[in-house]
C-alpha cells in the first residue's frame, strides 16, 4: 500500500502541515505586532535617519569618493559594519528588555506561543527593519550608476553582506536582551559586544598566525569582507547563517529558563 492509499499516513502529514501553517501564522502575527509599535514610535525614524546620514557622511566626506581615482563603492559598504554598532542595539534593546519593564513577558508565556514563536517573531521583525533601512540606501549607488561602471553582481554581494551581518548581530543584540535587567543595559551591552566583535580583526595584524586566525574567526567584519569584493564565500554565509541560528537558539533557552523559573 503506498504512502497515499494508507490514511493514517496522510492524515499525519495533513497534522503536521497545519500545526506548520499556525506556527507561521502565529509567528508573522507577533512580528506584526512588533512592527506596529515600531512604526508608531520616534525612535525608529531617529536611527533610520541617523543610519543615513552615517554612511553617507562616510562614504562622500570622510572617504572622498569624488577625490577618489576608482568608481568602488566598498568604502560605501565599509561604513555598514560601524553604524550596525549603534543601530542594531537601538532595534533589539526592548525586544525583552521592555517586556520586563512592563510585566508583559508573563502574559506572553500564558499565549499559546512555543519559545521559538516568540524569538522569532522577534527576529523577524528586526529583519524587516534592517532590510527596509538597506533599501533606503538604495538611491546612494544608483545616482552614481551615471558616474561609471558598477557590477551588479558586486553590489548585490555587498548588500546581501550587510544584511547577513545585519542579521547576525540582531540575533546577538536579541540575546542580550533577553539577560538584560532593562533597556539602557540591553542596549550598553549591545554596543560593547558588538564594537569588540566587529572592530576586533584590527587587532589581529600583528599577533601570531594561531591568534590571529582566532581573532579573525569570531570577527563580524573579517567575514564581512569577502562580500564588500563582491564575493559570495560560503564559508562566510555559513557564518553568519550559524552564528545567528546559535544565538536565536541561546535567546530560547533563556526564554525556556524564564518559563519555569
Amino acid at each position: 500500500m503506498s504512502d497515499q492509499d494508507n490514511p493514517l499516513r496522510t492524515t499525519n502529514h495533513e497534522l503536521q502541515t497545519n500545526k506548520l501553517q499556525a506556527s507561521i501564522l502565529r509567528t508573522a502575527a507577533l512580528a506584526r505586532k512588533e512592527l506596529y509599535s515600531w512604526f508608531i514610535s520616534p525612535a525608529l525614524y531617529g536611527i533610520t535617519v541617523f543610519f543615513i546620514l552615517f554612511i553617507s557622511i562616510w562614504f562622500y566626506y570622510l572617504q572622498r569618493f569624488f577625490a577618489m581615482d576608482t568608481v568602488t563603492l566598498r568604502p560605501f559598504f565599509s561604513a555598514f559594519p560601524l553604524a550596525f554598532i549603534l543601530v542594531v542595539p537601538v532595534l533589539t534593546m526592548k525586544a525583552w528588555a521592555e517586556e520586563k519593564k512592563l510585566g508583559s513577558a508573563e502574559i506572553l508565556f500564558t499565549l499559546p506561543f512555543t519559545d521559538w514563536e516568540l524569538v522569532c517573531g522577534k527576529f523577524l521583525s528586526c529583519f524587516m527593519l534592517l532590510l527596509g533601512m538597506l533599501v533606503l540606501t538604495l538611491p546612494v549607488p544608483l545616482t552614481l550608476m551615471p558616474l561609471g561602471y558598477f557590477d551588479p553582481g558586486v553590489i548585490f554581494a555587498e548588500y546581501l553582506g550587510a544584511l547577513l551581518l545585519g542579521v547576525s548581530a540582531a540575533a546577538l543584540g536579541l540575546f542580550l536582551s533577553s539577560i538584560s535587567k532593562n533597556q539602557a543595559a540591553a542596549f550598553l551591552g549591545s554596543v560593547a559586544v558588538l564594537l569588540a566583535v566587529i572592530l576586533i580583526n584590527n587587532f589581529a595584524v600583528n599577533m601570531p598566525p594561531f591568534f590571529a586566525s582566532i581573532i579573525n574567526f569570531i570577527s563580524l567584519s573579517f567575514h564581512f569582507e569577502s562580500f564588500s569584493r563582491g564575493l559570495l564565500d560560503s564559508r562566510d554565509i555559513a557564518f553568519f547563517l550559524l552564528t545567528t541560528g546559535f544565538f536565536l537558539f541561546l535567546n530560547t533557552q533563556v526564554l525556556f529558563y524564564k518559563r519555569w523559573s
